[in-house]
């Protein structure tokens, strides 16, 4: 997992590597300079001439450092200054030794003038780095409207000016269409506001010390490639369909019978051994017919769920996707929950069912896998003002439960009831179409059935789902994409 620490640990973190590599300073700004120059060179050609607006900080070093190095490489480079409240920094003034004479330098003390940055293709942004404190004001303020006007594409160096790193954001935000950070993610990128300051963002290893990292406490990780690859248990060539599990989805209602087909084949695709769909008469022929790989459990009712399976011969069990609210179904729902000592997934009807019967919550198994959609989960723990505050009722929530709390967004956010948050970096906007959600249950409850924690299976889970989305995007584009595309794809996902 790559940890995500707060602003002064990062600090901290570069100061232990400085004493302890040991390393000087403004050789470390150059490893940073170096990476970016990197990236950067990777994407725009040096017909593209380039401004780089620099506050007078460590980050405003970092500016300085990268036009030098876009001048070496032979791009047209203009850099503008912004004098305001912030005192020089070491690292800052060598950098503008360096270059001092050699490329244009134009300060900006007073006032910032709109058509500055007119004549440029591409505007990095080294204004303020990730140690800001309040919201910028005064000259910064202005000069961040201005990079905002401008036609200019927009890069952020290690975050946009402006944007606070792990709390609540006010004022002037610098509105990046890519972000380069340096070793690792700031919790802003991962959260819903952020995205239209933050852009497409991408992190370079620098070298800071790996075992400050290590020892540094944090609730915050992003979930990485190897990680899946750790939890994955490799089959032996005399398995057979009984060691991986018999998952139960209790799915489908009249009119939403695509659900109960959608989560059943994603639970198959996921690895279960055996998956049995209970579903209402009316869904008899769809489920044998489009899903023949799955055994049906009828309930009595002709278009709703209303009777509870007996559960003994189950692994796990998924509930939720197309399953309505009926009176009978919300009854049905609480006598299941009362009976069930089984690893168990609750998503869409399911948690609706939940959040206007409160008392049922107390019912919830430990482990249990709750996956909403932020508009459930607002019904769930009620509304928030910004993305920390949600992100902390999350924590709550399944700390208060027992639960695995699951909010589905770009970066799906998971809550283990310990208090840590695991984010996904896989999936695409093409994904949010509908019946992508029970695809994701199915794939979990397949997860859940085969033995697997209800962490591994909601974090392995939501990272395939989103891995398969990547993949069938690839091929079909984003606009095109829907949730059978993304069960279609959960093979070559798995092949990770």
């Amino acid at each position: 997992m790559l940890k995500i620490l707060t602003s002064t640990q990062v600090k901290a973190l570069d100061e232990h590597t400085i004493r302890h590599e040991p390393v000087a300073s403004i050789d470390l700004m150059e490893r940073a300079c170096r990476a970016f120059t990197f990236w950067f060179t990777a994407r725009f050609t040096t017909d593209k001439k380039v401004g780089i607006v620099c506050g007078t900080g460590n980050n405003g070093g970092d500016g300085l450092g990268i036009a030098r190095l876009l001048d070496a490489q032979g791009y047209d480079v203009k850099i503008w200054i912004v004098r305001g409240s912030v005192a020089e920094r070491e690292d800052f003034k060598n950098n503008l030794a360096r270059i001092r004479g050699k490329l244009p330098i134009f300060e900006i003390r007073t006032e910032a003038d709109q058509n500055l940055f007119t004549d440029r293709a591409v505007l990095i942004d080294a204004v303020f780095g990730s140690g800001l404190s309040r919201p910028a004001e005064g000259i910064y303020a202005q000069v961040i409207r201005c990079i905002n006007k401008t036609n200019a594409v927009r890069v952020a160096v290690d975050i946009p000016s402006g944007l606070m790193a792990d709390k609540p954001s006010e004022g002037a935000i610098v509105q990046a269409e890519y972000t380069v950070s340096f070793q690792l993610p700031k919790l802003a990128f991962m959260l819903p506001h952020s995205a239209s300051f933050v852009g497409e963002w991408q992190v370079f290893d620098i070298g800071l010390d790996q075992r400050f990292i290590d020892e540094a406490p944090s609730p915050y990780f992003l979930t990485e490639p190897a990680d899946i690859r750790n939890v994955l248990r490799p089959r032996a060539k005399f398995d057979h369909k009984g060691k991986f599990g018999h998952a139960l989805l209790v799915a489908g209602s009249y009119g939403k019978m695509g659900a109960a087909v959608l989560s059943s084949r994603a639970c198959l695709r996921s690895g279960a051994g055996l998956v049995t769909v209970h579903s209402p008469v009316c869904g008899y022929s769809i489920l044998q017919t489009s899903v023949p790989e799955a055994m049906v459990s009828i309930d009595e009712h002709e278009h709703f769920f209303t009777a509870v399976s007996d559960l003994k011969n189950y692994s796990a069990i998924g509930i939720g996707p197309g399953i309505g609210q009926d009176a009978k179904t919300v009854l049905a729902f609480t006598r299941l929950l009362e009976k069930c000592d089984k690893p168990i997934l609750l998503d869409a009807d399911a948690l609706n069912i939940l959040s206007s019967t409160r008392e049922l919550i107390h019912l919830l198994p430990k482990g249990s896998v709750l996956t909403p959609h932020p508009k459930e989960f607002e019904r769930l723990v009620g509304g928030w003002k910004t993305d920390f505050e949600r992100l902390q009722k999350q924590i709550d929530f399944a700390g208060k439960t027992g639960a695995v709390v699951l909010v589905k967004g770009a970066h799906s956010a998971i809550a283990s009831p310990d208090g840590k948050v695991f984010f996904n970096n896989t999936g695409n906007p093409g994904m949010a179409t509908g019946g992508s959600g029970d695809v994701l249950s199915g794939v979990i409850t397949g997860l859940l059935a085969q033995g697997y924690s209800g962490l591994d299976s909601a974090i392995t889970g939501c990272w395939m789902h989103g891995l398969a989305g990547d993949k069938a995007s690839a091929q079909l584009g984003q606009t095109a994409l829907i949730a059978s595309d993304i069960t279609d794809y959960l093979g070559e996902a798995f092949r990770i």
